[in-house]
């Protein structure tokens, strides 16, 4: 018998985890208490020991934790939480998955897939409180407190994506226009290239790490490909039949702010834990252009294109190059 507990488990991508790890003949049970009964950032040390005990779990699988805020919110929700778990499984017999970061990495060379033993040096407070954690998540697992790990997941996207997400925000917007209720999309900067990966395969990842007769601390969990955001952005303009006017505005601070470019190598994951992805970038647009596409929009249906509108001085062509 296999249980399974998973902390944000109504999160973007804990409802993905939950869903793999139900769908796995070797789960017997997968538990998800909703935040009111089980917040692990608020909770006591004591109190959420009595917890775990009652529920005793063979894997933890934790998809708390914060995107913004103050670097002491961050350090709150990444870093201290990480830590409390640690504490009260010193004595469970569980094993600890931890969802890290990518933002972890902070500027790495360009061109070179960055490997799980690179430097780290975060260019903000939410990778800082990431990399904290997984350092103490390392710690645990080299002395022997915890069987733990991290996977650190790159740019996830798919079903159930945040809005205020690049892509999330230009399916919406481009809902919109199809709608008629506006004249154009308008992003951020779009020349940056990330490593895209699907939340699916995320999931994917933590049954791995759950089943995995032995690990190392960290692991990469991405797509194993850099990919301009502005051709993400193209052939999500593709799979949503629109043709409109997509305009970039200034640079934005953000999570990622000055990361240029970042590709994740995943051969780790592939040789301990036997994952790699299984969702091409198309089969992810589509599941986010599907959350929020009009009716007769959806994928797969015939709908008239929006004719193209004169560039202006400010338009970034889809599927143009920095």
């Amino acid at each position: 018998m296999t249980t399974a507990l998973v902390l944000g488990g109504s999160g973007f991508l804990g409802r993905h985890v939950v869903a793999a790890l139900a769908a796995d003949p070797r789960i017997t049970r997968v538990l998800s208490p909703p935040r009111n009964s089980c917040d692990v950032m608020t909770a006591a040390p004591g109190k959420l020991q009595e917890v775990l005990a009652g529920f005793d779990p063979d894997v933890v699988v934790n998809c708390t934790g914060r995107l913004d805020g103050s670097a002491e919110h961050l350090a709150e929700a990444n870093t201290a939480v990480t830590a409390k778990l640690l504490a009260v499984m010193e004595r469970s017999r569980a094993r600890l998955v931890r969802i890290g970061s990518a933002g972890e990495y902070g500027v790495v060379p360009v061109g070179v897939p960055v490997a799980e033993d690179a430097p780290a040096a975060p260019v903000g407070p939410y990778g800082a409180s990431h990399l904290e954690a997984t350092r103490l998540v390392e710690q645990a697992h080299r002395t022997g407190r915890v069987d733990a790990l991290t996977l650190r997941v790159f740019n996830p996207i798919g079903t159930g994506l945040n809005g205020s997400t690049v892509l999330g925000s230009a399916a919406t917007q481009m809902r919109e226009v199809l709608r008629g209720a506006r004249h154009h999309v308008r992003l951020g900067p779009l020349g940056a290239f990330r490593d895209f990966v699907d939340a699916r395969d995320v999931a994917s990842a933590v049954v791995a790490a759950t089943f995995a007769p032995s690990t190392r601390p960290t692991y990469n969990v991405a797509g194993g490909r850099a990919t301009s955001v502005r051709d993400a952005v193209s052939l999500l303009a593709q799979v949503a039949g629109y043709t409109g006017e997509v305009r970039e505005a200034p640079s934005l601070p953000g999570r990622s702010a000055g990361v240029d470019w970042i590709q994740a190598d995943i051969g780790r994951a592939r040789e301990d834990l036997g994952w790699q992805p299984q969702h091409a970038l198309r089969d992810s647009l589509t599941c986010i252009w599907r959350d929020v596409a009009p009716v007769d929009r959806r994928p797969g249906m015939d709908a008239p294109t929006v004719p193209r509108r004169p560039a202006a001085a400010t338009s970034i062509p889809l599927g143009g190059r920095s």
